[in-house]
């Protein structure tokens, strides 16, 4: 099957990773998203797919309009028989969607209809999901709306961040890819309509997302900071500095500190031995790993140890 893949970020490396080494598929052209500056020197740099593409020898095509007139006639030129789109970052038109003989397929990192648009994977984790997945779909002119073709379930475990389900979902929708586009080739892949019903959205995340309300449950906030960790990173203030809070434990608290009587985000204890541990709405959490803002991510040992944390200290 000759095809064009579409991707631009990390996620979408596996997968062409996996289709270019598929016998049976050949890759006429990668598209991905043009050159941008990022960094303290704000130098262009290529999306992590152009970087990939270029490392398998394939022809890279960059637009920041897919649907530009000009750009489908050099689609139309390469004669594709699908189209795959991996985190794209563009919106495909009518013209473009029915352009390849098998359709345009793409791989979302979820289970949809959960979960459909931008941060699947992050809210996943942020809302205590225990299982997510991958899904291949046919697209149409909606945001993940498409007919479902294949889904695979993955397990979300509790010391899995956003990072590393980032990566297994990467690598198992790779393999789902080649199993889709083999499937359609020989016409035996499934097609099923979605359920609008069953419809959730998961709505692209900013930095205020990673602010922590200590008033929330301890496993709440346990997985908010899976959940944006290793981005935006989950965050709270000590002594008018940002503290960056990189991992925690829930904790059940016992009748001694009940009896404190202290508020939502006070430090219950801040020692060497046992770490710093911080009243939440209904329990507490420890703090395992945390980062003053221009400083180095330590564990809440070293923090003790270097910095002034103490009892009663009130974090945000």
């Amino acid at each position: 099957m000759n095809i064009v893949f579409m991707g631009s970020p990390d996620f979408a490396v596996p997968g062409l990773e996996k289709l270019y080494n598929e016998p049976g598929i050949t890759i006429k052209a990668v598209v991905t998203q043009p050159d941008r500056k990022k960094g303290r020197g704000h130098k262009l740099r290529p999306t992590p797919v152009k970087q990939m593409a270029h490392k398998l020898g394939l022809k890279v095509l960059q637009t920041d309009n897919i649907n530009r007139e000009e750009f489908i006639t050099n689609l139309r030129d390469l004669s594709p028989e699908a189209i795959v789109v991996v985190a794209f970052g563009q919106k495909l038109g009518k013209k473009v969607l029915e352009l390849p003989s098998y359709g345009c397929i793409n791989l979302h990192a979820s289970l949809l209809p959960r979960y459909r648009g931008a941060s699947p994977i992050h809210r996943a984790i942020i809302n205590g999901d225990k299982v997510t997945g991958v899904t291949t779909m046919y697209m149409d002119e909606g945001w993940d709306t498409g007919d479902i073709i294949y889904k695979k379930e993955v397990k979300i475990n509790r010391e899995d961040t956003a990072g590393t389900l980032h990566d297994k979902l990467a690598s198992i929708g790779g393999d789902l890819l080649v199993k889709t586009l083999n499937d359609i080739e020989k016409g035996v892949a499934p097609r099923e309509k979605q359920s609008e019903d069953k419809a959730s959205y998961a709505y692209k995340i900013d930095r205020k997302i990673g602010e922590l309300d200590w008033s929330r449950s301890s496993e709440d906030i346990f997985n908010l900071v899976r959940g944006v960790n290793p981005w935006p990173g989950a965050y709270t203030t000590w002594k008018g500095k940002l503290l960056k809070i990189w991992w925690v434990e829930p904790l059940k608290l016992t009748v001694t500190e009940n009896d404190k009587k202290m508020e939502a985000g006070e430090v219950i204890t801040a020692s060497q031995e046992d770490g710093i541990i911080v009243k939440t709405g209904d329990d507490a959490v420890k703090i395992i790993e945390l980062q003053l803002a221009g400083r180095k991510k330590i564990t809440a040992d070293k923090f003790v140890l270097g910095y002034n944390i103490k009892e009663g200290d009130k974090l945000g």
